[in-house]
């Protein structure tokens, strides 16, 4: 009820403001599990991506978000439970088979469970490598994956940037639902759970007109800290 709640306080304001649009929104089934693979380019996909749905977007967000103390931390539950997003831990190991069954609970009650492969928000816009476990959850689960592609929402709102900009108008597209049952029951080949995986990239590649870059995001955004720290520490001095 909740989530209902927010969404209605939510939409006139976000539609008056920034006026959003979405294309391809019948290809969500109205009833049934499903997953939507989306890439993540800013804390805005959160407001954003779910919006036109008729049906009740479930996410999975770092534990994190709910563990916070003071008003902070109790406006992060309010917000992140008003959105759908349901705690994991995602430290890896045990904690990755805990968050897979939790997705597989969630999709086996028949709902909408939403997927961001990347791991973590793109840091310059572009579509970085999937992890595998948006395919063994849809193999597992034995349920159809539509790509789920925000478009703008890192041009609005960049990570780091506490507010968005207006003027800019931020966007979502739906995909074509993709079946993978020709590979059901094999879900724990490597092989088969990156060839899944990649097949899911591609199609919200096409779909949002990223850029790919063929290494995980994660990695990238470690990368770009040590190269702007090199950076800066190559800088003449100012006296």
């Amino acid at each position: 009820m909740f989530y209902w709640v927010v969404k209605a306080i939510l939409w006139p304001f976000l539609h008056f403001v920034f006026r959003p649009w979405a294309e391809g929104v019948d290809n969500v089934p109205r009833k049934g599990p499903v997953i939507l693979a989306g890439n993540h380019l800013s804390f805005a996909d959160h407001f954003f991506g779910a919006l036109f749905l008729p049906r009740k977007v479930i996410s999975l967000g770092k534990s994190d978000y709910f563990t916070g103390r003071g008003i902070k931390g109790a406006l992060s539950r309010a917000f992140f439970s008003g959105v759908g997003t349901v705690p994991i831990d995602r430290s890896g190991g045990k904690a990755s088979e805990a968050a897979l069954r939790t997705g597989k609970r969630i999709l086996g009650e028949g709902q909408v469970l939403a997927i961001y492969p990347e791991g973590t928000r793109s840091h310059d816009g572009r579509l970085y490598k999937g992890k595998t476990g948006v395919a063994r959850l849809a193999l597992e689960a034995r349920v159809p994956v539509i790509p789920w592609a925000m478009v703008n929402t890192f041009e609005m709102m960049p990570p780091g940037r506490p507010l968005p900009k207006l003027g800019i108008r931020p966007g979502v597209k739906f995909g074509k639902p993709l079946d993978f049952s020709r590979y059901y029951g094999m879900e724990e080949d490597r092989l088969v759970l990156r060839a899944v995986t990649d097949e899911i990239m591609y199609a919200l590649m096409e779909l949002s007109g990223q850029e790919y870059v063929d290494k995980y995001a994660a990695s990238a955004k470690v990368e770009a800290a040590r190269a702007a720290r090199e950076a800066a520490k190559g800088k003449p001095r100012r006296d």
